[in-house]
């Protein structure tokens, strides 16, 4: 065998399957589309399971792919062998409905000992035990030696999930030698010992199941195959397990050097290696493929991974943030086959990063935590039970952001439970308080205080005008159904049809009138039940309002105009960030109001101003363009053929209606819009700043708003000229700078002067130190000192006199300060700065600690400073040496 590389042996197949009619697919994103069913894309397959179900039609019937894959049902196994890992590419070649068992065993075949060259003595193939066809082909067409062939049951040679199409398998094992065998004699093909190792698996889809047991054969059945390629390059490298494939082995040397270690000399180091090896590349394409770390679903996922390498890198030594370092070499090694991870590679090392920093504050405390628990534990009087009580995980998770697997994994190497029933008992209740707090904000309560079974929803009609008649169908006063209500009652109510756009999607429900013969009513706010009714919440202004009533719904149009401005701005917005930073940017939450719009949205860091000024700049171009935009409603599957963006984590139906604003940008959305970009007449942005880890925050305005954000800031500027008693605005910045410079000079003076009050006090000091077993014991109650002038005092008094230890005491603020130091001399007669301001802080009820050269604090107690200064000299003496 000749020996490849990975990046060889990945295109080497491709290129093969793609000689023989096939399709070369690139990698589909780990991130599924379109398929909730999937955390992660987790094989070759999974992706294209929409052609082997006849959901969408494949580029051609013949498919060859390199597919990235992740896995992390067995994470907690990962480094502790070598045989687990959460990332893998899977290489694999796919027939819809054209070639099958014939074609797909000889290709196979060919590929692996021609273009391969794995020697034929050393492969074995497996069928399903009652697969007479494969096992015929196998062995009088392709040729393989009756001796190497191997019948299996269902669990080891029949692939199935569920209902819909499935078949009979057939593996090919390669047999590494006797000297990896488990010994027993009846080793053989399909032992758990590490000889014989299965590396590509053909399946053959040749029936359609119900799930309950009846198969029936497909009219035209498919082929499936998956080979991994770290398997494949395993074989072919000569090597043990995929941590010693050169790309993956690059990666753990990188790691090695940061730590100083060296694989294979230490089995808990290597553990660890694996973890960060492994991680750091799920990691690396995860984030490239748009995953961003969260507190659930996939983002959890990347969160756990990055915390859990974080961790190992914390047990070989490392302590300050270092995989984003490694994700160099992770981009490296793949950017033949994948370079998107190169124009990314910026973003990724920033997400990375980000994340170690956030961790390190999290992972110290509750490491801190868990080790004082432990350490109890392991005394020799300890007689409890090895056990971390519900109560105290959950303060590690709920006080210190430290999740629980976590807390398992590492407690699970120092031989302690966890209640985890406890645990899982106070989360639960920490949901219900979470659910009470924000009941008062749902409506559904509602449904249950008028009967709506049976009725329609509401029509709305909203998008096409802003007034219509309706009827009443029920009201509500006080929480309770209502048959009517009168002048300066505050109701609830629904209409049968209404122009009334409900709270939905960020944006805020409409405002307006109704009126009847009898009645006006002042329309406060709209929001949808779960019913599909609308809820409008109003204010009887005069006359009798009752059920059954008639009358005339009007939207308020000026402020649905400026709602409307902003929520086209909003996809504006969107389209502008996506060109400034990136595709990684994506909606993560929004409010669109008359006032101005607040957008959220996925990204690492804060905005530069350059960067503010271009998105600004590249929407009010869109503005200026006047750009006709227009609202279809089409089905899910035509959106998004259409290019359609979707929200992540929204739920849309079978008709969804698409907001398009040509050129610019296209959305699904069920807001309203204005019809063309020029009346939104101008945007600003007034503020960008973070919202969490990973999301910023934008607010914008539009025509009025923008009008009104003008008037305050030129009302601050004259405000401010006016308190500068200046007649002409534009000297306000020369101004300014003025007075900033006479600032810093009195600064400046300010400070000299103090050194040279300092100098004067020390110089008095000096003459009154007094003598504690030959050394020299200053002291000084300052005023009007800072912590900083204090500690500069005491740098002089340390290096002026050697054999001398000082306490300098000052009120600042709510607090009195001490500052303890000592001079060399004193140190070598045993003194110790963070020894004495501990103990002589204790007498007035204070704190500190620190150095034994310098140390500091305070105590509340401002009155009783001198108590505790008074107290040094006889610990000076108790330190003596």
């Amino acid at each position: 065998m000749k020996w490849m590389g990975v990046n060889e042996l990945r295109e080497k197949f491709l290129s093969f399957f793609e000689s023989k009619g096939h399709y070369r697919l690139p990698s589909f994103p780990l991130l599924p589309q379109d398929d909730n069913s999937l955390l992660l894309i987790n094989s070759g397959m999974a992706p294209m399971k929409k052609y082997f179900l006849g959901q969408a039609t494949p580029p051609s019937k013949r498919v060859t792919t390199c597919q990235k894959c992740v896995r992390t049902p067995d994470i907690e196994r990962v480094g502790k062998t070598s045989r687990h890992g959460t990332y893998f590419e899977m290489l694999g070649n796919f027939s819809f409905g054209d070639y099958f068992k014939h074609e797909a065993t000889k290709w196979a075949w060919e590929f692996i000992t021609k273009e391969m060259e794995i020697p034929v003595d050393r492969l074995y193939v497996t069928v399903f035990e009652t697969d007479d066809e494969a096992e015929n082909i196998w062995v009088n067409e392709v040729g393989v030696p009756k001796d190497h062939m191997r019948r299996l049951g269902r669990e080891d040679n029949f692939w199935e999930i569920g209902s819909g199409p499935c078949g009979p398998c057939s593996e090919i094992y390669f047999d590494r030698g006797p000297e990896y065998s488990c010994g027993s004699p009846i080793c053989d093909v399909g032992c758990d010992c590490d000889r014989y190792v299965e590396f590509w698996n053909l399946v053959f889809s040749q029936y359609d199941t119900d799930g309950e047991g009846h198969y029936t054969p497909m009219e035209h059945p498919n082929i499936d195959t998956g080979m991994g390629l770290e398997r494949l390059a395993c074989i072919m490298q000569g090597v043990h397990n995929l941590f010693e494939v050169d790309t993956v082995q690059n990666i753990m040397k990188h790691i090695s050097r940061i730590a100083g270690v060296t694989y294979g000399e230490n089995e808990k180091q290597d553990v660890s290696l694996r973890v960060i090896t492994d991680h750091i590349r799920s990691t690396t394409f995860l984030i490239a493929d748009g995953i961003m770390p969260s507190n659930e679903g996939r983002g959890y996922v990347l969160k756990r991974l990055l915390r859990r390498a974080a961790r190992h890198g914390r047990l070989l030594g490392i302590h300050e943030p270092f995989l984003y370092k490694v994700a160099d070499t992770v981009i490296h090694e793949n950017e033949s086959a994948y370079p998107e991870l190169v124009e990314k590679a910026e973003y990724i090392k920033r997400i990375i990063r980000i994340q170690e920093e956030s961790f390190a504050k999290t992972i110290d405390k509750g490491m801190d935590m868990l080790a004082e628990i432990t350490a109890k534990m392991d005394a020799p009087d300890y007689s409890g039970e090895r056990k971390l009580t519900g109560e105290q995980a959950f303060r590690l998770y709920d006080t210190f952001g430290f999740p629980i697997d976590l807390t398992r994994e590492i407690l699970a190497e120092k031989n302690v439970e966890i209640d985890e029933e406890g645990f899982e008992e106070l989360m639960r209740a920490s949901r219900a308080r979470n659910r009470e707090i924000t009941k008062s904000q749902d409506v559904a309560w509602i449904e249950e205080s008028i009967d709506l079974k049976g009725e329609a929803p509401t029509r709305f009609v909203g998008y096409e005008t802003l007034s219509c008649d309706a009827s009443v169908l029920h009201i509500l006063c006080n929480g309770e159904a209502a048959e009517d209500a009168s002048a300066g009652d505050e109701i609830s109510f629904v209409l049968d049809t209404t122009p009334f756009y409900a709270e939905s999607g960020g944006q805020v429900g409409d405002t307006g009138c109704f009126r009847t013969e009898d009645a006006v009513l002042r329309v406060t706010d709209t929001k949808k039940l779960p019913s599909g009714h609308t809820l409008h919440t109003a204010k009887v202004e005069s006359g009798y309002i009752a059920v059954g009533a008639q009358g005339k719904a009007e939207v308020d149009v000026e402020r649905r105009h400026s709602i409307m401005r902003n929520h086209t701005a909003a996809h504006l917005l969107h389209a502008a960030l996506r060109k400034v930073l990136g595709d990684h940017v994506h909606q993560a939450g929004q409010l669109v109001n008359e006032q101005r719009c607040r957008f959220d949205f996925s990204h690492f860091s804060a905005m530069t101003a350059e960067e503010l000024r271009e998105v600004e700049r590249l929407v009010n171009e869109a503005i200026l363009a006047d750009i006709p935009v227009s609202c279809t409603e089409h089905s899910i599957s035509e959106a998004r053929e259409m290019g359609a963006m979707a929200l992540f984590g929204e739920k849309y139906g079978d008709i969804v209606r698409v907001v398009d604003i040509p050129g610019t940008s296209m959305e699904l959305c069920g807001g309203t819009h204005v019809s063309n970009t020029g009346k939104l007449g101008l945007c600003r942005i007034l503020s960008e700043s973070s919202v969490a880890a990973g999301v910023r925050r934008i607010e914008l305005a539009t025509g009025r708003g923008v009008l009104e954000f003008m008037d305050e800031q030129q009302s601050l500027i004259h405000s401010a000229s006016a308190a500068l008693k200046l007649n002409n605005p534009n000297e306000l910045t020369a101004k300014i700078e003025t007075l900033t410079a006479e600032h810093k000079e009195t600064e400046r003076q300010l400070a000299s002067l103090r050194s040279k009050l300092a100098d004067v006090q020390l110089d008095e000091m000096y003459k009154k130190a007094e003598q504690v077993g030959g050394l020299c014991f200053y002291s000084a109650s300052l005023s009007g000192a800072d912590v900083d002038a204090m500690r500069s005092m005491a740098d002089k008094i340390r290096d002026h006199a050697p054999n001398g230890v000082a306490a300098l005491s000052c009120v600042v603020g709510e607090k009195a300060m001490l500052v303890v130091c000592c001079g060399k001399d004193a140190l070598a007669h045993g003194m110790h700065a963070g020894k004495i301001v501990k103990e002589a802080l204790a007498v007035s009820g204070g704190s500190g600690g620190g150095k034994p050269d310098m140390a500091m604090g305070g105590t509340a107690q401002k009155d009783k400073v001198g108590d505790s200064v008074a107290v040094v000299p006889e610990i000076m003496r108790k330190l003596m040496k």
